[in-house]
């Protein structure tokens, strides 16, 4: 890997320095072939093994753990910062440059009296949930590796260390500029600092003066509404949603407790910690809401209410619209601007989540009946999945009057193959994917990691892989150690 180091060179006190602690007799647990063609990479190595376990130096590499605050579930914590993650530097791929870090790589000054350590079913987790999202087409961070051990870490029980290598186009994340704002008691110096290191590393297009910080913030708002929307039409629950986890360039970030719905509910929780349902599925847009009106207020030494508040206003519309453009997609209606067709769309989506809520239908399958739809036959597999046939019927009949004359089906019924995914990262897949990696067997996890790959195709030999889930893995709540 070849490296630059802008964040460490440029802004030295957001960060300290800090080694990896190594992992003893580390092994690939799995690689991402997609992952390393950003990096230039081909195929893994001894070596490279060896340095991305903490082993070994990399050449070029500076080690260093970010900090940074946030509010987590709702209240403010002044000093958090990279607990078990630490970044080796920016690297150069063919396409530009990626944060490289390691997770799970050992304690940092900000690991809270933790052991700075991640196991083998979270590195996986997040392994997977990283390449799953990319696939289905969501912003997210990726994982170009985990790296497992025999080295013990006491979780709930004794469980066997491993490290992410994770890949970001930034690691900069609200709680950075709230942490500047709220540990200087609102000096605008180390605000704008970091603006403008943002500004001039990820949005190059704009200028550091009040006409592009206002820019700027319109930009982060618009990408965070895009992500929340992705988030809801593919079905995702992300589970930890506090500042800290908000990336500054709109990726899916810092995955611990997430799921993607199996049955339909809007208030489905996936982390145990969060009994309230702060963050449950259907909170997510109002929540996406709230963590950027925390970083308005960080922001305010370098730009007015004023412009932050007119910002803050373009993020439901942006939501609302990206929303209804994916789900338009899944569904097949054709794209329209007309406001009233915008209002009388969205409510013939939300009758139609509505149906799969009460009758307890799973989303993503239920959807992937529309890739064989015949809007104009009267039976169909789509209807076969409702009990409540005559509640299907009705809503059927209003979709064919939204959707007019197909001129081709076959193109159409192809194209909602290629919006409705055939395999989403169950939990329970997930699940039985780990508990044979920690018995030594990655075959499940590489299969399973395939699938993912190629979410929209089908494959016979992937059969298994695009079920509901059994009852033990209806819905299964995660803890933050996941």
């Amino acid at each position: 890997m070849h490296f630059k180091q802008d964040f460490f060179e440029q802004l030295p006190d957001f960060y300290e320095a800090v080694m990896p602690s190594g992992l003893p007799s580390p092994h690939w647990l799995a690689w991402s072939d997609d992952a390393a063609s950003m990096l230039g990479l081909t195929q893994p190595n001894e070596q490279l093994l060896q340095q991305l376990a903490g082993n070994q130096r990399m050449p070029g590499a500076t080690y260093y753990a970010q900090i940074y605050s946030g509010h987590q579930f709702g209240g403010y914590s002044p000093q958090l910062g990279d607990g078990r993650s630490i970044i080796l530097g920016e690297a150069a791929g063919p396409q530009g440059y990626w944060d490289v870090a390691l997770k799970g790589a050992g304690p940092t000054p900000f690991s809270r009296h933790g052991d700075g350590r991640a196991v083998t079913r979270s590195a996986i987790r997040e392994f997977l949930v990283s390449e799953a999202l990319f696939h289905l087409g969501v912003p997210t961070t990726r994982a170009l590796a985990v790296i497992g051990s025999e080295l013990p870490v006491w979780r709930e029980t004794l469980e066997k260390g491993a490290i992410t290598v994770r890949l970001a186009r930034s690691h900069i994340r609200f709680g950075h500029f709230e942490h500047s704002y709220y540990s200087t008691g609102g000096s605008a110096e180390r605000v704008k600092r970091l603006a403008d290191f943002t500004i001039r590393q990820h949005f190059p297009h704009l200028d550091c003066d009040a006409a592009g910080y206002r820019q700027w913030f319109v930009e982060v708002v618009e990408a965070t509404a895009r992500l929340i929307a992705s988030w809801q039409a593919i079905g995702f629950a992300h589970g930890v949603m506090n500042t800290d986890n908000m990336s500054i360039v709109g990726d899916s970030f810092d995955f611990g407790p997430f799921a993607f719905l199996d049955t339909f509910k809007e208030d489905f929780i996936c982390n145990h910690s969060d009994p309230e349902g702060r963050y449950a599925f259907g909170q997510q847009p109002g929540i996406g809401l709230w963590n950027l009106q925390c970083l308005a207020q960080a922001l305010t030494p370098i730009i007015s209410s004023d412009v932050l508040l007119a910002a803050l206003r373009c993020y439901q519309p942006m939501l609302v619209k990206h929303y209804l453009q994916l789900m338009r997609q899944k569904l097949g209606l054709p794209a329209t601007e007309d406001e009233t067709r915008l209002s009388d769309d969205l409510a013939l989506i939300g009758a139609f989540t509505t149906m799969l809520e009460q009758q307890g239908l799973d989303y993503t399958l239920t959807l992937r009946h529309f890739a064989a739809l015949d809007p104009s036959a009267t039976h169909s597999t789509l209807r076969d999945q409702f009990v409540d046939t005559a509640a299907f019927d009705h809503w059927l009949a209003q979709y064919r009057q939204r959707l007019g004359t197909i001129p081709d089906i076959g193109l159409w019924q192809e194209q909602r193959r290629q919006q409705n995914p055939q395999y989403i990262l169950r939990n329970y897949l997930a699940q039985q994917a780990i508990a044979a990696a920690e018995q030594g067997d990655t075959e499940p996890l590489q299969r399973l990691y395939q699938a993912l790959r190629t979410p929209y195709d089908t494959h016979a030999e992937f059969t298994d892989l695009a079920c509901r889930p059994p009852a033990w893995g209806e819905g299964l709540i995660m803890s933050c150690s996941s």
